[in-house]
């Protein structure tokens, strides 16, 4: 592999604030633009690194789906020359490293469903587009190299696909965070909290999906003393809470979309993840790099949760939609000094497992892979032309 490679990457968004999956673009990237030459393909820029960037823009008024086609074929057309490496991190087309974040969309749609669903699902255009933009994704080729985030998509993908679809799991990462005093109390004070307060913190693009629910009804059940940040609302949340939640919103802090979350988990004391579906959760795994004790779903409704011990280093929930499980991790967490300060020890020992820089090391591998398995295949297609 040469020392420096020119990489394109595809995503649709490129900065922190965008979500999980661009963080985890960001984040690679701020460490693979340092050895390489890497030019940005999104419709959307916000961050902050030294890469060249070029702006997909497609038309407002097209679905979703044809939007997506009409960017990656855009992305692949822009491409075809100058690249050493093509790194998709969009369910479309078919990039030299293709990253698939979430559950495959043949998996959710045909897996543990009725004759009749399925149905459905073949008579429905937009359906049948992302069935055919996915398929050509992971179709393999020479020097293409499918990854997924955690464990449970490469099954899912394979349930979805077939049991021989080699696929590659490389996970989010996490750096240590020091703690940092200044910032802890600046925002402690910008959120209302006292001293004697314990500070529980989600952070989610969409916190619905990931548990707030949840968090809401187990917040009923704890005393005056626990509050409540949310990182990632927008105005129908907010209108949601003031809603349905009005007893508990003097304790209850709503903030919208920021790239700017590290004082939060500064600030916090408890971090809370009752998600729905999360293939991975970046957010847990952040947390404990920030020195906080994590309650998080299990492994069915978690990826992360695949790599935690409950008690030993996260609080692990049966069912996320239980309040009282919630709230029972919530207050054992921020109130008991000892099995709080055990298991905030042991997730720094777990999230040295999940350094940034190890990831990158493995993407470069993967690269390699990719750049050998072209090689090999232009050498064996020139022995064909040239045989008698």
């Amino acid at each position: 592999m040469p020392k420096r490679l020119r990489i394109a990457l595809f995503t649709e968004c490129f900065g922190q604030k965008f979500g999980g999956a661009e963080s985890y673009a960001v984040n690679l990237f701020r460490i693979l633009a340092q050895r390489h030459d890497v030019t940005v393909f999104a419709r959307e820029f916000d961050h902050d690194l030294p890469v060249k960037q070029h702006v997909i823009s497609t038309p407002s008024w097209c679905p979703t789906w044809l939007g997506l086609w009409l960017f990656s074929a855009r992305c692949h057309e822009l491409a075809q020359t100058g690249f050493d490496i093509t790194h998709s991190h969009t369910n479309a087309g078919s990039a030299n490293i293709q990253l698939m974040h979430v559950s495959p969309v043949r998996y959710r749609r045909f897996f543990n469903r009725t004759f009749f669903q399925k149905l459905l699902v073949c008579l429905t255009p937009s359906q049948v587009a992302y069935l055919w933009l996915e398929s050509q994704a992971v179709k393999s080729n020479p020097g293409h190299v499918l990854v997924t985030v955690a464990p449970l998509v490469k099954q899912q993908l394979q349930v979805a696909y077939g049991p021989d679809l080699a696929v590659e799991v490389v996970t989010p990462g996490a750096e240590p965070v020091r703690p940092n005093e200044e910032v802890r109390q600046r925002v402690r004070a910008e959120l209302g909290w006292g001293p004697q307060d314990i500070g529980c913190l989600l952070v989610a693009r969409n916190p619905l999906r990931k548990g707030l629910l949840a968090v809401l009804r187990a917040m009923l059940l704890l005393p005056n003393t626990f509050r409540l940040a949310v990182v990632g609302t927008n105005a129908d949340v907010q209108k949601f809470v003031a809603t349905h939640f009005s007893s508990v919103l003097e304790r209850v802090h709503l903030i919208p979309a920021t790239p700017e979350v590290a004082p939060y988990y500064l600030s916090a004391d408890v971090y809370v993840h009752p998600t729905l579906q999360d293939s991975f959760g970046m957010a847990p795994l952040e947390a404990m790099a920030h020195g906080l004790p994590v309650v998080l779903s299990g492994a069915a409704n978690c990826g992360f949760a695949q790599y935690v011990t409950h008690r030993q280093n996260a609080w692990v929930l049966d069912d996320p939609h239980d309040a009282e499980q919630i709230a029972a991790g919530l207050r054992t967490l921020g109130t008991d000094s000892v099995v709080r300060e055990r298991m905030i020890e042991q997730a720094a020992k777990l999230v040295a497992d999940f350094s940034w820089t190890a990831i990158a090391d493995q993407y470069e591998n993967l690269y390699a892979k990719s750049l050998a398995e072209r090689a090999d295949s232009s050498g064996s297609f020139k022995a064909i032309r040239s045989s008698p």
